[in-house]
C-alpha cells in the first residue's frame, strides 16, 4: 500500500516527466526526489498546455477534477490552457461489478437486484469518482443509478491534503501563487469536490431546479428517487432524447432549431436572473431534446448561485456596460474582484475603453457577447484580478450558451436574449423600494457605529485615566468631543440618506425614461417630504447645540 510519502514522490516524478519541473521546485516537492534537487531557474520547463493536461490525467481523479475546475476559470488562465483543460476526460476503467454490488448492498441494506425489477450490471458511464447504471423500478420507470466508486473517498482526501500542503509552500515561494491566492483556490476546490462526491447535494440541486421550472413546460428536470438514494448512491429518472447539437437528428425530427436555441438560452437566463441559481455546465452531453422540442437537463453537480451582493455587483457592471462608461466599469470590476497587487486604475480604464469600442455603435442586443466576455476576461487576467467563483461560472455559462445557440441557429444573438433580463436586473437594483432596503441596512450599520463610538471612546478615556498613563488628556476634556462626534454621526446618516435618494432618482431617470414618468409624482412628493424632514432635523440639531454652548 502506498504511503503519502510515496504519493508525493509519484507526483514529483510525473511533473518532471512532463516538463513541469518548475512546479516541483516552487511547491517544495523537490525534497521528495533524492539527487534531483534543483532551483526554480534550473528545473526543466516546458510551457505547453498539452503537457499540463497530460500530467493531470496521469496524476489521477483528484487532479483531473482540479483541471476541470480550472477550465471554468478564464479569469485566471489564458485561452490555450482553457482549451486543453476542457479536453480532460473524466473516464476510467469500470470498477468490478462485485465491488459495486457490495457497495450498493451496504448503502441499501439489501441486494439491489431485489429492489429493481431490472438492473444492467454493465455501466453506461464510468468516471473517476462514480459510475452510472441503467435500471428499472418495479413500476416500470427507467432510472439511472449513480454509484460512487468503491474506495475513492480516502484516495481523494489524501490527494486534497497533499494539494493543500503544496499550495501553502507555493504561496510562500512563488509570487504568482501569492498574487492569485493559490491556497484559497485549492481550499475552494476541496470544498467543491467534497460536495460533488456527496450525491445528496446533487439530488437537492435537481429538486431545486424542478421547483423553479414546475410551471415551465419547455424544460424537463429528472425526478430524484430519494428512497433509493444515499450519500454514495443517487437514483434518478432516466432522460432520453437527441443531443442538443445533433443538427441532423433535430432536422430529421422536424425540430425548429431557431426556436430551440431561443428556448435553451431563455431557460439559462431565467436560472440566472430570476432564480439566482443556475446550471453551470450546459455542455451538449447534459442537454437532451425531446421529440416535442422539450429540453431535458441532467448532471446537477456543478451549479452557481447569485446572492444579493453578487446581484448588486453584477447590476452595477451591467449599468456601466450599457452606458459604455469605462470609469464605471473599472469601479464595478474592482468592487467585484479580489487582488493581491495594487491595481493600475488608469491602465484598467484604458483597457476597458478599448473593450467598449467593440460595441460602441451597437446596443446590447446586437453586441458580440462571447467576444466581449473573452476580451474582458483577458483584461482581468492582465491586471491580476480574480473573480468570485459564481461570476466566473456565470461568464463561462454565457459563452457556452452562445456557442450552443450559434450551432443551432447561425443568426442566434446572445445579446438579444440577455438584454431584457439584464435591463430588468438593473432596474430592480434602481427600484426605490430596493434602494430603501439597502439604505435601511446601511443606515442601521452607521447608527450602530454612531451609538458604539462614544462608548468606545469613553472606555478609552476611563482606561487612560485609571492606569495613569502619561498622556496629556483628561476625561473631562473629551466629553465635548464625544458629544460632537455623536451629532456629526447622526448628521452624516441623514446626509447619506439624502444623497442616496438623489442618486437613486438620477439612476432611475437615466436608466429608463418611460419608467421614470410613472414614478415621477410619488418620488418628487417623497423627495420634498424627506428634504423637509431632514432640513428640520438639522435645524433643530443646530439650534440645540447653540443653546448648549450658550448655557
Amino acid at each position: 500500500m502506498k504511503t503519502q510519502f510515496d504519493r508525493y514522490r509519484q507526483i514529483a516524478e510525473i511533473l518532471y516527466r512532463n516538463g513541469l519541473g518548475y512546479l516541483v521546485s516552487v511547491s517544495g516537492l523537490e525534497a521528495r526526489i533524492p539527487f534531483r534537487r534543483q532551483s526554480a531557474q534550473e528545473a526543466p520547463r516546458v510551457d505547453s498546455p498539452e503537457y499540463l493536461r497530460r500530467a493531470l490525467e496521469e496524476l489521477g481523479p483528484t487532479f483531473v477534477k482540479l483541471g476541470q475546475l480550472l477550465s471554468t476559470r478564464a479569469d485566471l488562465l489564458p485561452p490555450e490552457y482553457m482549451e486543453q483543460l476542457a479536453r480532460l476526460q473524466d473516464r476510467a476503467e469500470p470498477a468490478p461489478w462485485a465491488d459495486v454490488h457490495a457497495e450498493l448492498e451496504r448503502e441499501f441494506g439489501e441486494d439491489p437486484l431485489r429492489i429493481f425489477s431490472a438492473f444492467n450490471t454493465t455501466p453506461i458511464a464510468s468516471a473517476s469518482i462514480g459510475q452510472a447504471y441503467a435500471a428499472t423500478l418495479p413500476d416500470g420507470t427507467d432510472v439511472v443509478v449513480k454509484v460512487r466508486r468503491p474506495g475513492i473517498g480516502p484516495t481523494v482526501e489524501s490527494d486534497l491534503a497533499i494539494l493543500q500542503s503544496l499550495a501553502g509552500h507555493a504561496s510562500r515561494r512563488w509570487e504568482a501563487a501569492r498574487d492569485y491566492d493559490v491556497k484559497g483556490l485549492i481550499d475552494e476546490f476541496a470544498d467543491t469536490l467534497r460536495q460533488e462526491m456527496d450525491y445528496t447535494q446533487e439530488g437537492r440541486n435537481a429538486d431545486r431546479f424542478a421547483v423553479n421550472f414546475e410551471n415551465d413546460a419547455a424544460v424537463l428536470i429528472p425526478h430524484i428517487y430519494w428512497e433509493h438514494s444515499t450519500h454514495n448512491v443517487l437514483t434518478m429518472q432516466r432522460m432520453y432524447g437527441m443531443k442538443v447539437t445533433d443538427t441532423r437528428a433535430l432536422d430529421a425530427a422536424g425540430i425548429d432549431r431557431k426556436s430551440l436555441a431561443a428556448t435553451a438560452a431563455t431557460a439559462e437566463m431565467k436560472m440566472v436572473f430570476e432564480d439566482g441559481f443556475f446550471h453551470a455546465d450546459p455542455h451538449p452531453g447534459n442537454i437532451f431534446v425531446q421529440p416535442n422540442s422539450q429540453i431535458g437537463l441532467i448532471d446537477f453537480g456543478m451549479v452557481g448561485e447569485l446572492d444579493d451582493k453578487l446581484r448588486g455587483q453584477l447590476s452595477a457592471l451591467f449599468i456601466a456596460v450599457i452606458r459604455k462608461d469605462p470609469d464605471r466599469m473599472a469601479s464595478a470590476l474592482l468592487r467585484m474582484t479580489a487582488t493581491r497587487v495594487r491595481p493600475d486604475r488608469v491602465k484598467l480604464r484604458m483597457d476597458l475603453a478599448g473593450l467598449i469600442r467593440l460595441y460602441s455603435n451597437r446596443t446590447l442586443k446586437d453586441a458580440p457577447v462571447g467576444r466581449i466576455i473573452s476580451m474582458g476576461l483577458g483584461i482581468i487576467r492582465n491586471h491580476h484580478l480574480q473573480l468570485p467563483r459564481e461570476i466566473a461560472l456565470l461568464l463561462r455559462m454565457l459563452i457556452m450558451t452562445e456557442g450552443m445557440g450559434e450551432v443551432l441557429d447561425p443568426e442566434f444573438s446572445m445579446g438579444k436574449t440577455l438584454a431584457p433580463y439584464a435591463k430588468r436586473m438593473t432596474m430592480e437594483q434602481l427600484n426605490p423600494v430596493n434602494y430603501a432596503k439597502r439604505l435601511g441596512k446601511a443606515g442601521g450599520e452607521l447608527l450602530d457605529l454612531g451609538a458604539e463610538l462614544p462608548g468606545q471612546l469613553q472606555r478609552l478615556v476611563n482606561t487612560l485615566d485609571f492606569e495613569g498613563m502619561e498622556v496629556h488628556l483628561r476625561a473631562g476634556d473629551l466629553v465635548p468631543l464625544v458629544e460632537r462626534l455623536e451629532r456629526v454621526g447622526n448628521r452624516m446618516v441623514a446626509a447619506i440618506f439624502a444623497a442616496a435618494f438623489i442618486r437613486g432618482v438620477g439612476e432611475l431617470t437615466l436608466g429608463d425614461a418611460d419608467r421614470w414618468r410613472g414614478w415621477q409624482a410619488p418620488l418628487m412628493g417623497a423627495g420634498l417630504a424627506s428634504t423637509g424632514v431632514l432640513g428640520g432635523y438639522l435645524a433643530w440639531s443646530a439650534r440645540k447645540q447653540r443653546r448648549l454652548d450658550a448655557g
